[in-house]
């Protein structure tokens, strides 16, 4: 995928070319997954304090699900939480010199467009069986390509507005420290950190909203109906 941003082969596997995009986005991937057995391996029921971090780490990340969705908080956790986790240490990772985040990479952002995009539906037909597709013939029938193109829209904007802000982020960093030199590298370097923490949540928060949506997708159930039925009920 063309997205507009040069970035070096590392490493050539035949016709294959692997960037550096890809190299950064699974070194990161393999830290958190080496960091979490190390800090996990020793859990007790009396926590140190890395422990007693962790703990905190995960409550806090419950509860901001829970507040989009109490009932299925523990549910959304692990794709929330990975999101949560994932994308400030890709967003952050720009401030080191001589590196790029992989977020700038429109082929990331795709990436993980798409794993919300199949989450969704995932989640959703979990929560409600196969029936969870039916909400795209509500009202009408007629509003089924509607449907469509929101799903497919929603899924392009939220790959687009962290590449965009992430390239953008970097690329106005660089030009400020080329006109400026290093005398403002404090004030850049914060509002480096703040939106690239900044945008990790909005993902993340949108994707929670999608997912929590398509988990209340239900449908009338027959039992209801019935009984409805009974009592007069219209």
């Amino acid at each position: 995928m063309n997205d507009g941003v040069s970035t070096p082969v590392w490493l050539h596997i035949g016709p294959l070319a692997i960037h550096e995009t890809v190299v950064t986005t699974w070194l990161i991937m393999l830290a958190l997954v080496v960091a979490s057995i190390l800090m996990t391996r020793r859990l007790s029921l009396q926590p140190g304090r890395v422990q007693a971090m962790l703990e905190g780490v995960v409550l806090t990340l419950e509860n901001a699900i829970a507040n989009a969705d109490s009932r299925n908080a523990r549910r959304l956790l692990p794709l929330i939480g990975t999101f949560w986790i994932f994308l400030p240490v890709a967003n952050l990772l720009g401030v080191i010199p001589g590196m790029h985040s992989p977020t700038r990479d429109l082929s990331v952002t795709a990436a993980l467009a798409l794993v919300v995009f199949f989450a969704v539906h995932a989640y959703g037909v979990r929560q409600s069986g196969l029936g969870y597709f039916r909400h795209y013939l509500s009202p009408s029938p007629i509003l089924l390509p509607f449907h469509i193109i929101s799903e497919i829209t929603r899924t392009v904007a939220l790959a687009i507005r962290l590449f965009g802000n992430i390239m953008s982020l970097e690329m106005a960093a660089l030009l400020i420290l080329l006109v400026a030199g290093f005398l403002a590298p404090v004030p850049i370097l914060m509002l480096h950190i703040i939106e690239a923490l900044v945008q990790a949540y909005i993902f993340g928060m949108l994707a929670l909203i999608y997912v929590a949506g398509a988990m209340q997708q239900t449908t009338e159930s027959p039992v209801t109906t019935s009984s409805r039925s009974n009592s007069g009920a219209p």
